[in-house]
């Protein structure tokens, strides 16, 4: 059910909402710093390598549905946010390739990063409707859509992956296992 407010309230609310979609923005922009480079090293888990540029490609158009939202307030995304929240993604992945287990470090981070943007687009859901941003909604609700199907394919595939690793690790040892 839709909250109705007066304009200063509305304002306000419109104010807020634009805030979530830059951050949201700034969100996807990180998640194409940290899977691209994932992609990238995979080596020994095709599934994953596949399923993460599938999802590269999803996200690059999340990435432009945001754009088109935030034109219809006449606004842009924020690029001291996108560039700030990329290099923290960049970080992450280097981070992570230095473990000796970085597939594995990599799956638990991507699990958890697929959540924190599911929860980020229920959110903005949320404020669209209540805020009487109905257009917003279903570009919205599509990303929404593909943010929960890739956290239910690293879900699913969780199990492979460690098998593979542990596989691996025991046969030829932890460089060739990592990644």
């Amino acid at each position: 059910m839709a909250t109705t407010y007066d304009m200063s309230t509305g304002d306000k609310f419109q104010t807020l909402f634009v805030t979530g979609l830059k951050n949201a923005h700034a969100l996807e922009k990180q998640a194409l710093s940290i899977m691209t480079p994932q992609a990238e090293r995979i080596v020994h888990y095709p599934e994953v390598a596949e399923r993460l540029r599938a999802h590269i490609e999803e996200t690059r158009v999340q990435v432009d549905r945001i754009d088109e939202i935030l034109q219809g307030f006449d606004e842009k995304a924020s690029a001291w946010k996108d560039m700030g929240l990329g290099i923290m993604g960049e970080l992450a992945a280097v981070g992570h390739s230095v473990a000796g287990d970085e597939i594995m470090k990599n799956s638990f981070a991507n699990y958890a990063f697929e959540h924190f943007e599911i929860a980020s687009y229920k959110s903005l859901i949320t404020m669209a409707e209540d805020g009487g941003f109905g257009s917003a909604v279903p570009l919205l609700q599509q990303t929404l859509r593909e943010e929960q199907a890739m956290a239910e394919w690293i879900d699913q595939s969780l199990p492979l992956v460690t098998r593979r690793y542990s596989e691996l690790y025991v046969r030829e040892g932890a460089s060739q296992a990592k990644i």
